[in-house]
């Protein structure tokens, strides 16, 4: 005697594994948007000087031992505050149009990664100082696992569609190594 599954369970499966790639397809291109506007933001509503100031909030009540790090960027970022909004700004924004359009979503993504843990661990101080009442370890940290969930998404599942780096893979097959985690 055979064991089958239930009607339902059957439908669920074969729902998300009929749409898994339409679902990454809105979900990498709404977390691009998100980037675009973030990225929109640095240039319409900061100042520079707010920038420095950030970083220097964010370095109040750390441990002693976060100081050097903090110093670090703080006179890093006082010396050309103006280059490092804009710079991120602009960073940010490729980092939309880069989501939003699928190109060279394997480079895009490992720098969207190091892009969220900088801003984590600069401006937004650790998600810290922890203690009593700290119920928030900061937005950019969850960032990062948006990424590593788009790039197990993309490797489970068919996601390559709808991309740009589709239309060039198919007239170099090289740009492969820069577009996919697979093979």
């Amino acid at each position: 005697m055979s064991q089958t599954k239930p009607a339902a369970m059957e439908t669920t499966t074969t729902l998300w594994t009929r749409n898994a790639s339409n679902l990454g397809v809105a979900f990498r291109v709404a977390f691009g948007f998100v980037w675009l506007i973030d990225g929109v933001m640095k240039f319409i509503w900061l100042a520079p000087s707010d920038v420095v100031n950030l970083v220097q909030n964010a370095g109040q009540g750390q441990p002693a031992w976060l100081a050097p790090w903090y110093n670090f960027w703080v006179s890093t970022i006082s010396s050309n505050a103006s280059f490092m909004l804009y710079g991120v700004g602009l960073f940010e924004l490729i980092l939309g149009f880069t989501l939003v359009f699928g190109l060279m979503r394997k480079l895009s993504y490992l720098s969207g990664i190091l892009l969220s843990l900088l801003i984590w661990g600069i401006d937004e101080g650790f998600g810290g100082p922890y203690g009593p009442g700290s119920t928030d370890i900061g937005a950019a940290i969850i960032y990062v696992f948006v990424y590593v969930a788009l790039i197990a998404l993309e490797s489970t599942a068919a996601s390559n569609r709808l991309t740009l780096d589709s239309l060039i893979e198919r007239r170099s097959k090289v740009w492969r190594r820069i577009s996919e985690f697979t093979r």
